[in-house]
Formats: structure tokens, sequence, C-alpha cells
């Protein structure tokens, strides 16, 4: 079972994936660590971002390692760096490229290869499992997105303001959608949830419900 969580910056996608994972016992992939990873590690090589053919020689040797709550490059701990301000502002740009993109795929269905996963990104159920009958698109207001941030960014010390915030996150989205590769965007057959209003219990509670009503549909269909 694989069940493709997709939407914004800002719509709660990874702390509801983590907690549906959570609740039904199965991994949690965070594919937009696996992009920060890759970013983290071009940044500190000190490949200039104009140099293609020095970051695909990179990626040839990119050693990833990701469980529930970690993420190690070539063996060190990453977790926290990744989330940097740094990263995040070219992480877009680097996840942008096609060769990065076609790896980190390949990458994804690898780890949903015989085992139960939840994902979240931005593009899982339209090109990574396209197949998986569990989809979801979370969205919010901008300006929740842009709160929601804020006080990621707080926990973690960072000094930031809401409107330098909403304005990365609309420059975020544009980014996202308009790119010619896996651009971000809502699956046909996902479940769409607007989650302004909701708590994280609430959303969890009705991506579970619509899980056991397809898994029960699927059951009698079967009979």
């Amino acid at each position: 079972m694989v069940i493709a969580i997709d939407g914004p910056a800002g719509a709660g996608k990874s702390t509801v994936a983590k907690n549906v994972a959570k609740q039904l016992g199965i991994f949690y992939l965070d594919t937009g660590a696996m992009y920060r990873a890759f970013t983290h590690y071009v940044l500190i090589k000190g490949i200039p971002l104009d140099d293609l053919e020095s970051m695909k020689r990179l990626l040839k040797t990119f050693s990833l390692t990701i469980t529930s709550d970690r993420v190690l490059v070539e063996g060190q701990d990453v977790t926290v760096t990744i989330r940097s301000a740094e990263v995040t502002s070219t992480v877009s740009y680097i996840s942008s490229l096609d060769f990065v993109r076609k790896k980190m795929v390949e990458l994804q269905r690898e780890m949903g290869e015989n085992r139960d996963i939840t994902v979240e990104g931005r593009d899982i159920g339209t090109v990574v499992f396209p197949d998986t009958p569990f989809k979801f698109y979370l969205d919010a207001d901008v300006i929740e997105r842009a709160r929601r941030r804020l006080n990621d960014e707080r926990s973690q010390q960072n000094s930031a303001d809401l409107e330098q915030i909403k304005e990365s996150i609309v420059q975020r989205d544009k980014y996202d959608s308009t790119r010619a590769i896996s651009p971000l965007r809502r699956a046909h057959d996902a479940a769409y949830i607007d989650t302004t209003n909701m708590t994280v219990n609430e959303v969890c509670n009705v991506i579970i419900n619509r899980i056991q009503e397809k898994q029960t549909g699927a059951q009698h269909h079967g009979e």
C-alpha cells in the first residue's frame, strides 16, 4: 500500500504524513528531505548552480539513507541542516533539474517496493506512484501556510517575518506549479483536503477513514 500525499509548501504534508504512518504502523518517506539532502550536498561541495555536469557526477556517488526520523548523507546526520534557509532557497531549483528528479523518483520507487509506505511531496500521485488508489492533495490558505512556516522557523530559532515567508511561499508555489518537469498539480483522482481550519488529527482522520472505506469497498468488490 502506498499512501500518496501531495500539496504546496506549508499545507501540512509532512506532519500529516508522519502521523498517518505512525497510526497505521507503516514507513514514512519524506521526499522533500531527499531533494533537500542532495541540495545540501551540492552546497557543501561548493558546486556552482550552473555546473550541471559536476552535479550529475555528484549524483552518481550520492549516498542517502532515510529512516523514519533521520536523514543521512555519506553516513553523516543532516536531518537538521537540510532545513537551513540556504537549502530552502535553493531546493526548488535543484529539484526542477530533470536528471535530479529522475534519480530521486528511482530511489522513491525502490523505497516503496515490497512495503507499505506513506509518501509526501509534490508529484507523488501524478508521477512517482500514479497507480496507487490512495491519493490525497492537501492545501491551505497562503496566510495560514505562512503562519505554519513561521512557527517552524521560530522553533528552529531562525528569524523571519510573516510577510517574508508568505512572499517566499507564493514564489515557491509559482515555481513548482509552472516548472516543465513534474510540476505541482493535483492528480485527477486525489481527494482534495483544505487544511486551513483543520487540526492535524482531523486531517489524519479524514485520510485514514478514506483509506479504510476504499479497502472495504475493494474487498466487497472482490467477493
